[in-house]
């Protein structure tokens, strides 16, 4: 059972008994506590024995109790023995009983008077009795009653039963033969009982207490050896049923001499249990029933056949004259516990409507509960691996060869053909592995428990070898025969899975070289390759500055091509696989509409991808090119991962070349003398530290995040036997490396972002400056100018080109004397002050933010990873002694039952995507807003 389906039953369960609370953190806790302790598929076994004697001494109706609990038992419910010990124990909980009886209590108190049924209704406006009513009401009433008896369903009769099979087939894609309509209309074509009356239909007969006992026993002899082929006699007559599945019972001439009445009496159960059998062979063999409810039909004929040779025998010795009541009583003493106990294991699948695996369950513990009967276990056994054999054969088909061949329905492995290996590719949450093909609970032979997982991945493992286009022969085939020895096809199934794991492990290690490829995906998806990102991030600077509609995918694909051929990347074989992906939706809104789905928050985070106006940078991607079988590890779910992890770390390497083409800025100003600008000293600081913060932060993504796991990952990949245990690794890889770049825990991300965001715009802030005061791009434009006029002069002499050039030098000194002095007036000024302030104040306050928030998550969950970075920011102890202060200031005022804000100094509020760009907007100078975005800032 799924996480999502426990959840539901836990959330279903909760609203039944009314404690429901504010939010579902007790669900969580429930749910979590249910699958902890759930096997996949074995059946807990329980003793029953004690639970019944504890519930029976609790309730005040044992008796119905009990009763309820035997019809149960014989309908083969299978989960009733660990229902009735959670009840048990739920009845020595004093403090649960008292809250369901309240509950009880007040549910009915809000429900009020229940409705009257249509019948009741009626019932209610029927005249008193003894009052006078007119032909007219009369006949009205009686119009009504008839019309309300024929709104009332009929029974549950054989064809609404063969109806409902057959649409529950219908549902599964199954073709069932139709039958021809004269085997239905036609009731003399059985070997049963024909339908009974209460009386002899012949009054010819005599009574048989006016005949002498001679005759009376020859008569009744007779009349028995009928009613045994089913068939009815003169003087014994078969009742009409009173139920579906009920036992044939008959009426006997009471004038029968006592002695002969209770010797016929003892003989009649036999032809009881044959109409039982007969009657099941003749309904179960109907198509729709399934191939083990068929093989069993089989199995019970032949015997059916070995009794009617019984009864000639009988006969003869009847015709003879050698056969009395006595010696037909001793003869038909072991046929009598056969017929028993095939009318038993018929009764027990009608009640229980069993097919396909319940029905071999059913029959094996049937065959086990017989262990001190050595003859009745060899007959249940008999039918029992009759039985098998057509279940058996799907099974060998499955584990041996990859194919399902199950037309009825009834193997526990289901197919589910509307999930196809094509949408592996397509859809993120798509679970082709997982839900392809699916165990059905209801549907294992309790003898498979054990095996039920392993039996699923041989099928699936083979399957994909197939798909492959590959001829899977299994050297260990072998036919599978029921024995109570259940280790004997537990071995022959541990074989199959061997060669069968083996072979796909093979297959997807050797041949697609599945390792060498997730390496591929890790070189440009993590960003192992660093010539090739640097490369790559030169050549579309210009293109990732433009809006998302205004870029062309073509030269980005070009460019990336250009930048694969140029680097050390082009030694990789499978770097044409690499692609370019423009989403519609930037990071942030990736991330949060994941991390929502299945909340209340995931409407919030639906975001019309037209209301986004994004730049090349914050809708760029890689996309890969995966094959089948390939994409079964690396799918669209994993690539969706690589892609979240490559954004974050593409926009953390955007950040930090701003931040060095401000330094390289910054170096271009220190030659004049703005330099001493108090002011600017300040910018030259704040940008050393945000320079600091990203290459920190990505130095631990990539060294103390990404390469550990990867390495683990190898590790385990070396060691790994089977496709699921490289799924899982895969899987764990990339959920670590999630979790530890802070991508899942949506509070760190917004902290993050943000930091992201005051470092982009600061670098904005300060190019922009720079640009403003660049002496060099004022004496090339003069240069440029100069040369152009010249062109026209074409001066001759040496004397005239000396002089131009004098003069375009003296012409970049004063230009740079008087853009200095406007440097030193623009970094003097307050707004420039007030500015840099901002910067620090909103930096140093979002850093603070971070750092505390990682310190309490490490304390509250034992996780110390993620303190890692608290070491490389902080080297010389600057945050700590602000975090100590923090600290101290906070635990004052709890002491003081004050709320204290968040580490920096503002309360962190949790606010949607649209509102972390609003509350960036609002400490964004007014002059900068609009080169925000353009300068590829998210």
């Amino acid at each position: 059972m799924s996480e999502f389906k426990v959840h539901h039953h836990v959330s279903e369960l909760m609203n039944l008994l009314g404690v429901r609370t504010s939010d579902a953190i007790g669900e969580e806790v429930y749910t979590e506590m249910l699958l902890k302790n759930t096997t996949p598929y074995i059946t807990t076994q329980v003793s029953s024995h004690q639970s019944k004697r504890k519930i029976g001494e609790s309730t005040r109706t044992p008796i119905e109790f009990f009763a309820k609990y035997d019809e149960l038992k014989a309908k083969n419910v299978r989960d009733l023995d660990p229902l009735v010990n959670l009840l048990s124990r739920l009845s020595e909980d004093q403090l649960t009983k008292d809250f369901l009886a309240k509950n009880a209590k007040d549910k009915m108190a809000t429900a009020g008077m229940t409705t009257l049924s249509s019948h009741d209704k009626i019932l209610a406006q029927l005249p008193e009795a003894g009052t006078r009513m007119t032909s007219q009401e009369l006949s009205e009433i009686k119009d009504r009653l008839l019309k309300e008896a024929k709104s009332v369903p009929a029974a549950n009769t054989q064809d609404i039963v063969r109806k409902a099979l057959r649409e529950k087939q219908l549902k599964h894609n199954v073709n069932i033969p139709v039958q021809p309509e004269w085997l239905f209309q036609r009731p003399t074509l059985t070997m049963d009982f024909m339908v009974g009356v209460d009386g002899p239909t012949d009054q010819n007969i005599v009574a048989l207490g006016t005949l002498p006992v001679t005759l009376q026993e020859h008569a009744v002899i007779e009349d028995l050896l009928f009613c045994m082929q089913g068939i009815e006699g003169k003087y014994i007559l078969a009742r009409a049923l009173t139920e579906r599945y009920a036992p044939k019972e008959f009426m006997i001439d009471q004038s029968l001499d006592p002695s002969l009445q209770e010797l016929v009496r003892r003989i009649l159960p036999l032809c009881s249990n044959y109409s039982t059998v007969v009657r099941f062979i003749e309904e179960k063999s109907a198509f729709e029933y399934g191939l083990v409810n068929h093989a069993l039909c089989a199995a019970m004929r032949s015997l059916v056949k070995d009794y009617m040779v019984l009864v000639a025998q009988l006969e003869h010795q009847y015709r003879g004259g050698h056969l009395s009541l006595q010696k037909m009583w001793f003869y038909l003493q072991p046929t009598m516990r056969t017929l028993e106990i095939l009318a038993s294991i018929a009764n027990s699948i009608n009640r229980g409507e069993c097919m396909g695996g319940a029905v071999l369950s059913l029959l094996h513990e049937k065959t086990s509960s017989l262990i001190g009967d050595a003859k009745s276990q060899e007959l249940c056994l008999f039918l029992t691996q009759s039985a098998c054999v057509p279940y058996f054969e799907i099974l060998e088909k499955w584990i041996y060869k990859g194919i399902i061949r199950d037309p009825y329905s009834e193997f526990l492995v289901e197919e589910n053909e509307k999930i196809q290996k094509e949408k592996l590719l397509e859809e993120y949450n798509d679970a082709y592995w997982e839900q392809h093909y699916t165990i059905c609970r209801e549907r294992i032979p309790v003898f498979l428990e054990q095996v039920a997982d392993k039996i699923l991945n041989t099928g699936k493992y083979l399957n994909v070898v197939r798909l492959c286009g590959r001829d899977v022969k299994c050297p260990h085939a072998a036919d599978m025969v029921y024995t109570l020895k259940e280790r004997r096809y537990y071995e022959q199934i541990e074989r199959a899975y061997d060669f069968a794991s083996k072979l796909l492990l093979e297959l997807l290690m050797k041949e697609k070289e599945l390792l060498a490829r997730i390496k591929s995906i890790k070189h440009y998806f993590l960003l192992d390759k660093g010539d090739f990102i640097v490369q790559f991030m030169d050549m579309t600077e210009e293109e990732m500055k433009q809006n998302i509609d205004d870029i062309m995918p073509t030269r980005l694909e070009t460019l990336l091509e250009l930048a694969l051929r140029t680097s050390t990347a082009n030694v990789d074989p499978y770097k044409d696989d690499l692609k370019v992906d423009l989403l519609p939706y930037d990071l942030i809104t990736q991330l949060f509409r994941i991390l929502t789905i299945e909340t209340k928050q995931e409407k919030d985070y639906r975001v019309d991808p037209t209301d986004l106006h994004l730049s090349g940078l914050e809708s760029f991607s890689f996309d890969y090119v995966v094959k089948w079988p390939v994409s079964l590890v690396v799918n669209r779910k994993a690539l969706t991962r690589y892609q979240m992890l490559f954004r974050h770390l593409f926009y953390c390497k955007h950040v930090e070349r701003q931040l060095c083409s401000v330094w390289v800025g910054n170096k271009v100003a220190k030659m004049y003398t703005m330099q001493k600008a108090r002011w600017y000293s300040a910018a030259f600081a704040l940008r050393q530290r945000m320079l600091n913060f990203v290459q920190n932060f990505e130095y631990y993504m990539m060294f103390e995040v990404i390469e550990p796991n990867w390495h683990l990952f190898q590790h385990n990949m070396d060691t790994v036997s089977n496709v699921d245990d490289v799924l899982v690794f895969h899987t764990d890889f990339l959920n670590s490396c999630l979790k530890d770049c802070m991508l899942t825990n949506p509070d760190l991300l917004k902290i993050v972002h943000k930091l992201m965001m005051v470092c982009v715009t600061f670098s904005n802030f300060v190019q922009r400056l720079n640009q403003s005061t660049t002496v060099e791009a004022e004496v090339s434009r003069l240069t440029k100018e100069n040369s152009l006029q010249a062109l026209g002069n074409k001066p001759t002499t040496k004397e005239d080109i000396k002089k131009k050039a004098a003069a375009t030098k003296v012409t970049s000194i004063i230009l740079g004397q008087v853009v200095s002095e406007h440097v030193d007036q623009l970094v003097s000024s307050e707004n420039f002050e007030r500015t840099i302030t901002n910067f620090d104040t909103n930096f140093s306050r979002l850093l603070l933010d971070l750092l505390d928030k990682i310190l309490d998550m490490s304390s509250k969950n034992y996780d110390h990873k993620l303190s890692n970075i608290m070491y490389r920011l902080d080297f010389n102890g600057f945050y700590t002694e602000r975090l100590e202060a923090v600290t101290a200031q906070r635990q004052s005022a709890n002491a003081a039952g004050l709320d204290f804000p968040a580490a920096g100094g503002a309360r962190m509020r949790p606010a949607s995507f649209t509102g972390l760009h609003a509350e960036a907007a609002r400490r964004i100078p007014a002059n900068l807003r609009s080169s925000t975005s353009s300068n590829g800032s998210q």
